[in-house]
């Protein structure tokens, strides 16, 4: 079956692989050091009391049938030395159904960590990541060509990630429109890396010009993915370039490297990869052809509501259509933020708490705390505490159902969320209280940075949870 297979993209598939692998890695790894303090047995929001509510059909999953710490802790780690080795290559050492079922395990075990996951888990990546490597399933080893029809599906899912996120900013924010939203995006996104501070202090045309370019890549760029080679590999490259762009001006989490990915899998490196291997230039057997010829039509028609979603003008970001994330619809930046407001943890040992009593701050590891602290680099590892501290930071409603029990396990010394922060100002023994406090964050100016030494400038806005005793903690609510 000539038709079936593109023998030339070998090398795009196995660029594609390693690097897919490598994200899955990362989610893995980054789900088994945190789970214990946010989803687990004692966790804040724990698993076994949401599957109490929540039946099978809506959220399938493992562990739904049984749950423990241990044994998610096990999955976890399972599906990270599984990533590992296909990312090692391993998939290329076995038959082409043993591969396709060790990536199907990979997705199993992260559709079943991402749908008991709740807040934590609610990231559009966790979909993406979901619907890649649902594809990725099918994609083969080297013991068959690259199947053409999952080649296009991936394109297909990178079209609807750039194409989308490039509507959500015309039709939502006027900055997009008038090429002004990065003269605040790079100060006020939810966590900014070691180069944000300069990126913001480029000069306001070329910030226009960053606007325009982003228009360009997000809204004109990803059509030519569906033109023929090689206008479709310049096209994967442009994408390539403007990732790697936001891969150094920001956080966020394993998005961009996984559209890297998306977009390697669509370049034609016939030039530089010389003949496929022997394997991969034979013909694909019918039990496989099946199954991928029955993915496409399933794709197709699953992609009908996230389609729509593109049309509508009252499109939504990031969104699962169905509760195995096998067609989603994607977004980014709608809005931007033009200010910062940060959420500042502190605790006291005091007997009363006065408000010029010893309160010392918590620091967070990756959102900004220490003024003088320049904003570290953590993506692709994801920091999910510190994400959702900064939606706390937008409106208290984001963290109505977690701040209560974080703030509690902080009284009770908890060490699984200690683990979670950067500095725990009370080592020997818990805080008698603990309060929040709402600032005004803003990065300094070249001047300030020389003068001070500091990469924040900051000042207290109001009180957001009051100070807070054990007993109170489980029903305390930020304001």
């Amino acid at each position: 079956m000539d038709w079936f297979t593109a023998p030339g993209y070998w090398l795009g598939r196995l660029v594609f692989q390693r690097a897919l692998a490598g994200v899955y890695l990362f989610a893995f790894t980054g789900a088994a050091l945190q789970f214990r303090a946010l989803i687990g047995a004692h966790g804040m929001l724990p698993v076994p009391r949401y599957v109490r509510y929540v039946p099978f059909r809506h959220a399938p999953s493992l562990f739904q049938l049984r749950y423990s710490d241990g044994l998610f802790a096990g999955c976890a780690w399972a599906g990270a030395a599984l990533a590992a080795a296909l990312a090692a290559g391993a998939g290329d050492l076995v038959p082409l159904g043993a591969a396709m079922g060790m990536w199907a395990v990979l997705w199993l075990l992260y559709l079943s960590i991402v749908n008991v996951g709740q807040t934590w888990y609610s990231f559009g990546w966790e979909s993406l990541l979901l619907e890649v490597g649902f594809l990725a399933v099918f994609l083969g080893n080297a013991r068959a060509g690259p199947p053409v029809l999952v080649l296009w599906l991936l394109r297909w899912v990178l079209f609807r990630v750039e194409f989308g996120a490039g509507l959500i900013k015309m039709r939502g924010d006027a900055c997009w429109r008038q090429l002004t939203c990065l003269y605040h995006h790079h100060e006020t996104q939810p966590m900014p890396g070691p180069l944000s501070w300069f990126f913001h202090h480029l000069p306001r045309p070329l910030h226009r010009v960053e606007c325009a370019a982003n228009h360009v890549t997000q809204l004109a760029v990803p059509v030519l993915l569906f033109t023929p080679q090689p206008v479709a590999s310049y096209a994967a490259w442009t994408m390539v370039a403007t990732q790697l762009w936001l891969v150094f001006s920001g956080n966020f989490a394993w998005l961009n490297w996984l559209t890297i990915t998306l977009a390697l899998s669509a370049v034609d490196f016939t030039g530089i990869a010389g003949p496929p291997p022997a394997a991969a230039s034979r013909g694909a057997p019918l039990w496989y052809v099946v199954p991928v010829c029955g993915l496409t039509v399933l794709v197709l028609v699953l992609s009908r509501h996230p389609v729509l979603n593109m049309v509508s003008r009252r499109q939504v970001m990031n969104r699962s259509f169905d509760s195995l994330h096998l067609v989603n619809t994607y977004g980014a930046f709608g809005t931007v933020g033009r200010i910062r407001d940060e959420v500042v943890v502190e605790g006291t040992s005091d007997r009363v708490p006065r408000e010029d009593g010893d309160w010392r701050e918590y620091g967070f590891k990756g959102k900004p705390g220490d003024l003088r602290r320049l904003p570290r680099q953590f993506a692709p590892y994801h920091l999910r505490l510190d994400w959702l501290m900064w939606f706390a930071a937008l409106s208290p409603g984001y963290a109505r159902d977690w701040f209560g029990p974080f703030v509690e396990r902080l009284l009770a010394g908890d060490r699984d969320t200690l683990r979670l922060l950067a500095h725990n100002p009370f080592p020997d023994a818990p805080p008698r209280f603990v309060r929040a406090r709402l600032y005004r964050y803003r990065f300094t100016t070249w001047r300030e940075l020389r003068e001070t030494g500091a990469w924040w400038h900051r000042r207290p806005l109001r009180e957001y949870l009051p100070p807070t005793r054990l007993s109170q903690a489980s029903s305390a609510e930020p304001e």
